[in-house]
């Protein structure tokens, strides 16, 4: 089988461990080319990471007939104008969360790909082609925890570079944005119904750009939830969950990279039990699950739908916290 040729747009420090060391270590992908708004710096990573091919430009490096798929790790502001354009030029994509800077741009790129249905559009929540992220799921939907009664979830790091681009508004920045992802995107698979967002609350970092949100959403069953997120707060490490069922409670530590001290943890009347987040990275399955979505019809787990839906709440974040959309 002739290899998946992936080319990068963009020399962004995400691209090694999300696509080219998984690239290497599988046998149907090869990462073939570059592009960078700086040529410099996109030969001095192209000679770090042995890719052959430097291109001048991205639309130059979209015209390749020679690249079958694109990683689009570029600025949150760029990704649905540079999605699009890897789809229109005949790409399969897969582009880093956040999907977009806002739901509306999400529905563009999703009427794109729709019309496309060979092209395969996957969002790079890497978490989620892990296996351990389908056992909480299953074990959240199972019936183990009875009815569920809350949903919490949390992503908060510290990030006190403040000229980091995730502090730009102009590309859309924001701790909502960038980790706040995880955190909703983890609250909705848990919840398996999407949330409504009923207040929040952000701490700022300049104006507009918040480095820290609370949100407290409902959910159409009947059930609350909410999540936190940081990338400077008195918080300065916490990425897990907490279901709260009728008849158990599931607490998850890590889920983002499981392998490194990932864990779950059930508690019910019969007992509590404890399981390890399992092996293996979590960009090494969705190089996987991305593979075998474009060479043999595999499927996605985190499509444009999925995109919108996780869109969807950002924005509404967003808006109860008073602050202004992002891209707008």
């Amino acid at each position: 089988m002739a290899p998946l040729r992936i080319g990068i747009l963009g020399a962004a420090r995400i691209a090694p461990p999300a696509v080219i060391k998984p690239a290497a270590a599988h046998p149907d992908v090869a990462v073939t080319a570059i592009a960078a708004r700086d040529p410099e710096r996109a030969r001095a990573f192209a000679t770090k990471h042995a890719i052959p091919t430097v291109h001048p430009t991205y639309d130059a490096l979209l015209a390749d007939p020679e690249i079958d798929a694109v990683y689009n790790p570029l600025p949150n502001g760029l990704h649905a104008r540079w999605t699009i354009a890897a789809l229109e030029a005949g790409k399969h994509v897969l582009c880093e969360k956040p999907f977009t800077s806002n739901a509306a741009e999400a529905r563009e790129v999703a009427a794109v790909a729709d019309a496309r249905p060979d092209q395969v559009l996957m969002e790079a929540f890497h978490y989620r082609y892990h296996p351990f992220a389908e056992r909480i799921r299953s074990i959240a939907s199972g019936g183990e925890l009875g009815t569920i009664r809350r949903v919490d979830t949390s992503m908060c790091i510290p990030l006190p570079l403040f000229n980091d681009i995730r502090y730009d508004l102009s590309l859309a920045g924001g701790a909502t944005m960038d980790v706040g992802c995880y955190a909703i995107h983890v609250l909705r698979l848990l919840a398996g119904e999407e949330p409504e967002v009923v207040s929040a609350t952000a701490k700022l970092q300049k104006p507009g750009i918040d480095r820290a949100m609370s949100a407290e959403v409902r959910f159409p069953g009947g059930a609350s939830g909410g999540f936190r997120c940081s990338m400077w707060s008195s918080t300065l490490l916490s990425m897990g969950a907490t279901v709260v069922g009728d008849t158990g409670t599931l607490k998850v530590r890590n889920f983002t990279m499981p392998h490194l001290g990932g864990k779950l943890t059930v508690i019910t009347p019969n007992g509590k039990r404890s399981e390890r987040g399992g092996d293996g990275r979590t960009y090494t399955h969705q190089m996987a699950a991305f593979a075998d979505a474009v060479l043999r019809g595999g499927p996605v787990l985190t499509p444009p739908s999925d995109s919108i839906a996780t869109m969807e709440v950002i924005d509404a974040a967003y808006a109860a916290a008073g602050l202004p959309l992002r891209g707008t």
